[in-house]
């Protein structure tokens, strides 16, 4: 699974923000490229410049990476891998697991280490 893993970039910035639990919402979380329901609210995923244009706040502005591997929902070790080997480089990484893929935020102006990370440990697994 290693051996064919490859990242690739989504164009663009993306940032976390957040809806308060209880609260209604808001219309610019349509705009979400992910959201996560928690206890204490919404954590959404928006392209930097729509945060920007609603006026939202946030602090990490992130990269984000999609993985292209052959795996499988229930696959073990894919995800301690690919953040042992960016934890390597000093790189943070916030993970987001789809059906067909898992994505990596990672922070914006890391994104070039971040990538090279990843073809280091697909190399590594491929010999």
């Amino acid at each position: 699974m290693l051996a064919t893993l490859r990242a690739d970039a989504r164009e663009g910035e993306f940032v976390f923000v957040t809806v308060p639990g209880g609260a209604p919402r808001p219309a610019w979380a349509a705009l979400a490229e992910a959201t996560v329901a928690e206890a204490e609210g919404l954590s959404c995923v928006l392209r930097r410049a729509d945060a920007d244009a609603h006026g939202l706040d946030y602090g990490f502005s992130a990269a984000w990476l999609s993985l292209r591997a052959h795996s499988a929902l229930d696959a073990v070790g894919l995800t301690a891998a690919v953040s042992t080997a960016l934890a390597r480089h000093g790189i943070a990484c916030n993970v987001v697991a789809g059906f067909h893929h898992d994505h990596l935020l990672v922070p914006a102006d890391r994104l070039d280490a971040a990538r090279d990370a990843l073809a280091e440990l697909a190399a590594a697994h491929a010999a």
